[in-house]
């Protein structure tokens, strides 16, 4: 897992903290919305279109965060975040009908789609080392696959739990993008 390392900065800005809420907060969104999608698919609950509607809200909203830094490419990392969403929805829709294979078939695309985006965040900012943002999405799918087979299980307490291991390494991820954009755009 991904740690900030605090001994180099004593004091954040009000630029900085702003770039930090924005991000740790779009993450958080992002898990949030997405185990609303999980739990609305698996029980076919009836918000299920205005939660998935609201869960792909969050790559445009990504990108609009995005862009002040990195222009049109911002994008592109909406079009990959948006792949990563669909992907997971069909991977529950896998899992759901009991489909080994397409759930096999969609979780490489899952994998694959995860290593486009940390191949995309080196490419933009130079304090965003590939390695590190393919680890951080690995575990956030390996993370997310575990709390969907629990709630799938009517696991729902572990499921809770896990929850709470996704939010965390979501708010790292967000602490990870906001550390490499402060420190390549010098704020």
């Amino acid at each position: 897992m991904y740690h900030r390392n605090n001994s180099e900065q004593t004091c954040t800005n009000p630029e900085q903290l702003h770039i930090i809420n924005t991000f740790r907060r779009l993450w958080d969104e992002h898990v949030v919305w997405t185990r609303s999608f999980v739990i609305s698919s698996i029980l076919e609950l009836p918000d299920l279109q205005p939660v998935t509607k609201r869960l792909l809200r969050n790559p445009a909203d990504f990108e609009k965060a995005l862009r002040p830094f990195y222009g049109n490419s911002a994008s592109k990392y909406a079009q990959l975040l948006t792949e990563h969403l669909l992907i997971a929805a069909a991977l529950v829709d896998a899992a759901k009908a009991h489909n080994t294979n397409e759930y096999n078939r969609q979780r490489r695309l899952w994998f694959e789609n995860a290593e486009m985006i940390a191949k995309f965040m080196a490419a933009v900012n130079p304090y965003w080392k590939q390695n590190e943002w393919r680890d951080m999405m690995f575990e956030h799918l390996e993370l997310l696959e575990t709390e969907v087979v629990q709630i799938l299980s009517h696991e729902y307490e572990k499921g809770v739990a896990q929850f709470d291991l996704v939010q965390a390494q979501a708010l790292e991820m967000g602490d990870m993008m906001a550390e490499g954009i402060i420190r390549q755009f010098r704020i």
